[in-house]
C-alpha cells in the first residue's frame, strides 16, 4: 500500500511538473507570434489574435490611469477623451500580433514581493466589422475570463479614446467572472460605416501571473446569452448548491441531535459550514482593504484544506475500520497549513499553488485509502463516497493546474461542482442508511411476530391444558359434591329405612312415604345438574314440574305467583342445588306439618335482590320456639352459602311465610352483606 502511494504521488509531481513547464514555455513563446490572418471577427467567432502593446507603469501611473477612468464615469459619448498620456500608443510600432488566449503561469513558489511594485499596461487592441455592413444597434464585448487588476475598454473616436467599462468596482471578483462591457449607442452610430476600434486595457503586477482570454465582439442580442450562461456556469450554480448545502447541513445537524451516536450527520453539518466559508467569494463582495483582503483569501484557502480533513472522516464513518493515527496526522497537516500561510508570515509560504498543491497529495493518499477500504470490505454508501472523492479530487486537480494558469485558461473553476458530488453520496448514505434501519426494523419485526406466534401457540396450548385440569377438578368437585349429597341426604334416608323395615317398626305406608322423598332427593340432585343459564324462574319451574303431582297428592292447591327476574352469574348448579333444597323443604315442611289446603309461590325484584317467598294458610307454629330446631339451622347455612338471608314469620293459626332473599351480583365472601 505505502509503495503504491508513493509512485501515485511521484507521478503526479511528474504531470504537474510537465503540465506548468509546457505551459510558462507557451506563454513566454506567445507573446510576438506574427500572424497573417486579420484580426476583425462577427459576433459567433472570437478573435483569437489581438495586437498588442506594453507599457512600463509605476504606481503613480496606474493611479492616475484609474483616477482619469472614474473621471470619466457616465461621460461615454460625450466631448473628451483621455488624457494623451494615459491612452494606447499611436506609435504602430509598439503594436505587435499575440495569440489568444495570452497567460502568464504562477510559480510554485510564490517569489518575495519587491520593495516597490512596478507595473506594466497591456493593451488588447481589436477591430470590429458588422456583419453585412450593418451596426447593431448596441455593440457588445464579451471575455470569459480576465485574471488581472481592474481592466477597461476603450473606443477609438474622433476626439480620442474614450472609455466605456471600468471594472474598477468588481477588480477583486474578476477573475471569477466574466467579462461583459457594452458600447454606448451615441458611439456606435458614430462608427457607421467605419472599423471599430476597441482595445481591453489590462494592467499587471511586473512578474505577476495574468490570464487574458478570447474576445467577442458583435451584437448585444448575440452574444448576451453566451455571458449569461457562462455566468450561469461560473456564479449561479456554486451560488445555489452552496445553499442547498447549508439547507442539508441544518438537516443533518437535526439528525445527529437526535442520534449522537451517529458522528457522520455532525460531520456532513460541519462540511457544509466550512464549505460555505469556502464558497463565501461567490456570494459575497471581496473586502476593499488590502489586509482585508489577504484575510479572505487566508480564511478561504485555509478552509479547504478542513474541507478535505471534514470530507475524509466522514468517509472512514462508513469503514467497518478506525484509523486514528491518520486522522490525527491529517489534523496536524491541517492545522499546521492554516498556521504557516497567515498573512503574518512571508508570503512565500502564502502561495495558493503550494498549499493547494500540498492539499493534492495528502487528498490523493485519503483517497486511495478510501478506495482501497471500500473496493475490499466497504459497503454501498462508502463505496458511492469513495467515487465521489476521485472525482472530487479530479475535478480539484483541474482547478489547480487553472489556478496555476498552467492549461485550459478558459475554463471555470470546477471545485464547486463536487458540492453536488458531495450532496449526492451524502443523500446516497442517508437513504442507506434509512433503508438499513427499515429492513432491521422489518426484521426485528418478522423475528418479534414469530416468536409471538410461538409464544401464542404455547400459551393456548397452556390454556388448553389449564382447562381440561380445571374441567376435571370441577368433575371431581361435583363427584364428591354428589357423593356427600347422597350419603347424607338420600344414602342416610335409605339406610334408616332399610333399618326400619328389617326390625319391623315401619308400615309399609311410611316406608312408601320415605322411598317418595328419596326419588324427589334424587330427582332434585339430577335437575341441579341441569343447565339452567343462570335463570332462577326456569330453575323454580323444573321443581314445580317435579313436586307438583306430589303436592297435588298430598291436597294441596300450589298458586304460581313468578314473575320475571334478572339473570343471577354466579347461579352454578352448586348453587340451585342449595336453592332447590330449600324450596323442597320448604314445601315438605307444609305438606307434613302445616294442615294446609293452599301454599303459594311469589317471586319479586327489588333491584339490588330477588326475593322468593313461600306462603302457606295452615295452623303456623311459634318461632320463638322453633329458632333451635336442627332444620332451620341448617336452611341459614344453606342461604349463607348462597350470599343471601332467609326470614321465617309464622304464628299459630295465621299460616307460616318462608322468604329467601338473593343477591342479583355477588361479591367475595369477606366482602358480603345479607340483603
Amino acid at each position: 500500500m505505502r509503495s503504491l502511494l508513493m509512485r501515485c504521488l511521484t507521478a503526479l509531481l511528474l504531470a504537474l511538473s510537465l503540465i506548468g513547464g509546457c505551459a510558462v514555455h507557451k506563454a513566454a513563446g506567445a507573446q510576438t507570434m506574427p500572424l497573417p490572418e486579420p484580426i476583425a471577427r462577427h459576433a459567433g467567432e472570437p478573435a483569437v489574435t489581438a495586437e498588442l502593446a506594453l507599457a512600463n507603469w509605476s504606481r503613480a501611473d496606474l493611479d492616475a490611469w484609474w483616477a482619469a477612468l472614474r473621471a470619466k464615469d457616465g461621460a461615454a459619448g460625450k466631448s473628451g477623451g483621455l488624457p494623451q498620456a494615459l491612452q494606447p500608443p499611436s506609435d504602430p510600432q509598439a503594436w505587435t500580433r499575440v495569440q489568444l488566449p495570452d497567460l502568464s503561469g504562477r510559480p510554485l513558489l510564490a517569489p518575495s514581493p519587491p520593495a516597490e511594485a512596478a507595473f506594466q499596461m497591456r493593451w488588447y487592441r481589436f477591430r470590429y466589422v458588422p456583419e453585412q455592413g450593418r451596426w447593431p444597434t448596441s455593440v457588445a464585448l464579451y471575455m470569459p475570463r480576465l485574471v488581472t487588476l481592474a481592466a477597461a475598454v476603450l473606443v477609438r473616436t474622433d476626439e480620442g479614446w474614450q472609455p466605456v467599462f471600468d471594472n474598477q468596482a468588481g477588480a477583486r471578483e474578476q477573475w471569477v467572472r466574466p467579462l461583459w462591457a457594452l458600447v454606448p449607442a451615441a458611439l456606435t452610430e458614430a462608427q457607421q460605416q467605419k472599423m471599430m476600434d476597441v482595445v481591453v486595457a489590462v494592467p499587471v503586477v511586473t512578474g505577476a501571473p495574468f490570464s487574458v482570454s478570447r474576445v467577442w465582439l458583435g451584437a448585444r442580442e448575440d452574444l448576451e446569452i453566451r455571458f449569461q450562461r457562462r455566468w450561469w456556469l461560473q456564479i449561479g450554480i456554486p451560488q445555489a448548491t452552496g445553499l442547498t448545502l447549508i439547507v442539508l447541513g441544518l438537516f443533518s445537524l437535526s439528525l445527529w441531535a437526535r442520534r449522537r451516536d451517529e458522528p457522520a450527520y455532525f460531520l456532513f453539518a460541519l462540511l457544509s459550514l466550512v464549505w460555505l466559508l469556502r464558497n463565501l467569494h461567490y456570494h459575497l463582495d471581496l473586502p476593499r482593504t488590502p489586509a482585508g483582503l489577504e484575510w479572505f483569501w487566508w480564511l478561504s484557502n485555509a478552509s479547504l484544506s478542513w474541507v478535505m480533513l471534514l470530507i475524509f472522516l466522514f468517509a472512514l464513518r462508513f469503514a467497518h475500520r478506525r484509523f486514528a493515527q491518520l486522522e490525527r496526522a491529517m489534523l496536524g497537516f491541517v492545522l499546521l497549513s492554516a498556521l504557516l500561510t497567515l498573512p503574518w508570515w512571508n508570503d512565500v509560504l502564502a502561495s495558493p499553488v503550494l498549499q493547494h498543491g500540498a492539499n493534492a497529495l495528502v487528498g490523493l493518499m485519503t483517497v486511495a485509502l478510501v478506495l482501497r477500504l471500500a473496493w475490499r470490505d466497504g459497503s454501498r454508501e462508502l463505496r458511492m463516497i469513495a467515487l465521489s472523492l476521485l472525482l472530487s479530487l479530479a475535478l480539484g486537480l483541474h482547478d489547480l493546474i487553472l489556478l496555476a494558469g498552467w492549461a485550459w485558461p478558459e475554463h471555470i473553476y470546477l471545485l464547486p461542482f463536487a458540492t453536488l458530488l458531495t450532496l449526492a453520496s451524502f443523500l446516497y448514505a442517508v437513504q442507506g442508511r434509512y433503508t438499513g434501519a427499515l429492513r432491521e426494523v422489518e426484521m426485528l419485526n418478522q423475528q418479534l411476530e414469530a416468536r409471538l406466534q410461538l409464544q401464542s401457540a404455547e400459551l393456548q396450548a397452556q390454556h388448553q391444558r389449564l382447562r381440561e385440569a380445571e374441567r376435571q377438578q370441577a368433575l371431581l368437585l361435583e363427584r364428591q359434591r354428589l357423593m356427600q349429597d347422597m350419603h347424607d341426604g338420600l344414602g342416610s334416608s335409605l339406610l334408616s329405612a332399610m333399618v326400619a323395615v328389617e326390625q319391623g317398626s315401619m308400615e309399609q305406608d311410611k316406608v312408601v312415604e320415605v322411598l317418595r322423598e328419596c326419588v324427589d332427593d334424587l330427582r332434585l340432585v339430577i335437575d341441579s345438574l341441569e343447565p339452567v343459564a343462570h335463570d332462577l324462574v326456569a330453575l323454580l319451574a323444573t321443581m314445580r314440574y317435579r313436586l307438583g303431582k306430589r303436592l297435588q297428592a298430598g291436597g294441596l292447591m300450589l298458586e304460581w305467583d313468578v314473575q320475571d327476574l334478572p339473570l343471577l352469574e354466579w347461579l352454578e348448579p352448586p348453587d340451585a342445588l342449595h336453592v332447590l333444597r330449600l324450596m323442597q323443604e320448604a314445601l315438605s315442611n307444609v305438606l307434613k306439618h302445616a294442615r294446609a289446603t293452599r301454599v303459594r309461590m311469589v317471586t319479586r325484584n327489588h333491584g339490588r335482590y330477588v326475593e322468593i317467598r313461600v306462603e302457606d294458610d295452615g295452623d303456623g307454629f311459634d318461632i320463638t320456639s322453633a329458632q333451635m330446631g336442627r332444620g332451620l339451622k341448617s336452611q341459614q347455612r344453606r342461604a349463607q352459602r348462597l350470599g343471601g338471608s332467609l326470614r321465617i314469620d309464622s304464628s299459630p293459626g295465621h299460616g307460616t311465610r318462608l322468604s329467601l332473599r338473593l343477591p342479583v351480583k355477588r361479591m367475595p365472601p369477606d366482602q358480603q352483606t345479607p340483603p
